[in-house]
């Protein structure tokens, strides 16, 4: 009875707390008295959602399952949230932690599914653009998309105005036996300018490919003007199949906006890089006598210099190993000092390093450029041992930086090793921006 009285006392603080959870997007974590995360889902509403699996009268049994019936009244000891920008923000993160964490109550969401991207290849002469789940070398991509079937509907709609080309054909500029070739259909219903059949430029059709960039790195809004005025005109005109097919190429295009970003909304799964390869190479590039095996990555984050933390994550040859990943509550800084917060990363981190059972990785991976990688290595002033390979990736350009080098190493994007180290850099932005929302929630809650 004692017990059960426990539990009740349990459920009603949960209930408590749900009411006090924020009226926006989010994610959030049913956790067991352990810590151990449970089950995690989505939310249009953070609030309602949580709140609605403890309510006295909710049916959860008919509404959930059994199994969730089951987690609630047992099992949940705790809750912990992400704030998320949008319900897709939400969902793509939803996606990815149920892959990294695999909670035992998200059966039917641990699949290998990923989320297509909007592919236009960057290599050729005539850029072809495609939908895919197998992204490509050499290829700018836009996405994940939440909503595969709303993308497939979309991309007709982009080709009828932008009129690029979607076929597998290869296609050279300097072959002149094009001018006999005869075009599919798409060219005939001007859908394509035809390029298989040298019927435009290549000048000419990359011009075509970079308005539809700008289209898709746009919000659209001049297009979408146009279409709905066209709209508006077919209605007063009493052309209302017209006016119904503007209307659902307009629906169909805000779908566009339904995505994540490549770099916010990784998915790791779908950019193969193979482990041995990256490892050698890397090895290679930074003059390493033998190929590395453990590679540790740290990165900072913050709003506006508040709930500073910082991540460290662990990659035994070239994979993910999750026990050793790390996160550290900046105690030492105060205000957006990036440079001083990596440096009490490092110290902490390693500041037994070399010293009886404790062992430095063979390269460490600071987020950022040179001056990220000079506040790292001041860490290791006064300490005893150095580390074997201390370097940084910065964002934008993909450039190395090494303390033996004042010029940084610039490589091929479809470089095993700078692949690798991206992927290594990006999951410790993940992490590190994980439990950065994870404080900012306690931080609101407290207030």
């Amino acid at each position: 009875m004692r017990c059960m009285s426990k539990r009740a006392a349990t459920l009603e603080d949960l209930r408590s707390r749900a009411g006090e959870l924020p009226d926006e997007p989010g994610v959030y974590l049913f956790k067991d008295a352990h810590g151990v995360v449970l089950y995690i889902g989505k939310a249009k509403s953070l609030r309602s959602r949580v709140a609605s699996y403890f309510q006295p009268g909710a049916n959860l049994r008919q509404s959930r399952g059994p199994e969730i019936e089951r987690l609630i009244s047992d099992l949940v000891e705790d809750i912990d949230v992400l704030a998320c920008e949008s319900e897709v923000d939400a969902l793509l993160r939803e996606s990815r932690l149920i892959k990294d964490i695999q909670p035992r109550f998200n059966e039917r969401q641990k699949d290998d599914k990923s989320f297509p991207y909007l592919q236009i290849s960057t290599r050729e002469d005539f850029p072809r653009v495609q939908i895919t789940r197998q992204p490509q070398r050499g290829a700018k991509l836009y996405g994940p998309f939440v909503h595969a079937s709303e993308l497939r509907a979309a991309l007709p709609l982009l080709q009828r105005v932008f009129k690029f080309r979607t076929c597998n054909v290869d296609i050279d500029d300097a072959d002149e036996g094009r001018r006999h070739f005869r075009p599919c259909l798409l060219y005939n219903i001007k859908q394509c300018t035809g390029p298989c059949g040298d019927r435009v430029s290549k000048d000419d059709y990359r011009e075509q490919i970079t308005r539809l960039r700008g289209f898709l790195e746009s919000k659209g809004s001049a297009f979408r003007k146009e279409l709905e005025e066209q709209m508006q005109a077919a209605a007063r005109a009493l052309q209302f199949e017209r006016a119904a097919e503007l209307r659902d190429e307009l629906k169909a295009l805000a779908n566009l906006q339904q995505r994540g970003l490549v770099d916010e909304h990784p998915q790791p799964e779908v950019f193969f890089v193979d482990p041995a390869e990256g490892l050698r190479s890397l090895g290679e590039v930074l003059g390493l006598r033998t190929p590395p095996r453990t590679i540790e990555g740290i990165d900072i984050a913050h709003l506006q210099g508040k709930e500073s933390c910082g991540s460290l994550v662990s990659f035994i040859d070239g994979k993910p190993f999750k026990n050793g990943y790390r996160r550290y509550k900046i105690r030492t800084v105060e205000g957006n000092d990036d440079f001083a917060s990596i440096r009490e990363v490092v110290w902490r981190r390693y500041r037994n390093a070399g010293m009886n059972a404790e062992l430095f990785p063979d390269v460490i991976l600071i987020d950022g450029g040179k001056g990220q990688l000079s506040a790292a290595d001041s860490a290791f002033e006064g300490l005893e041992f150095r580390p074997p390979a201390l370097i940084s990736l910065a964002k934008k350009e993909e450039l190395i930086c090494t303390l033996n080098s004042p010029a940084p190493i610039q490589l091929p994007r479809n470089a095993p090793a700078l692949r690798l180290l991206q992927s290594v850099r990006d999951e410790a932005h993940r992490f590190a921006q994980h439990y950065h929302h994870i404080l900012r929630r306690k931080t609101t809650l407290e207030e």
